[in-house]
């Protein structure tokens, strides 16, 4: 038991009402609040954004996912990609 979490839905649970970053199987991601979900990992999100090589590509608002469309919800990055780079070192 890590963090409390017993069963895959405890972790959907514990996230309610936070920011995640949901893949879809047709290449598309949306970070938005999850307010609810139910057996079949259908999803509710509020302000969610459609994402797109790390920006956002449009606003959606609040929408309904249905679950088998759903590849994998994790935490949504509070870091945008630019920032995560290494960044080079110059030698002269």
């Amino acid at each position: 038991m890590v963090n409390g979490i017993e069963r895959p839905l405890d972790l959907l649970n514990s996230s309610k009402g936070k920011e995640v970053l949901v893949q879809l199987k047709n290449d598309r991601q949306l970070v938005g609040t999850i307010l609810a979900f139910d057996i079949h990992i259908n999803v509710v999100l509020d302000n969610a954004k459609e994402m797109q090589n790390g920006e956002v590509k449009r606003n959606i608002g609040l929408t309904f996912l249905r679950g088998d469309t759903i590849i994998f919800i994790s935490p949504a990055s509070t870091v945008s990609p630019t920032e995560n780079k290494p960044t080079e070192e110059k030698r002269e």
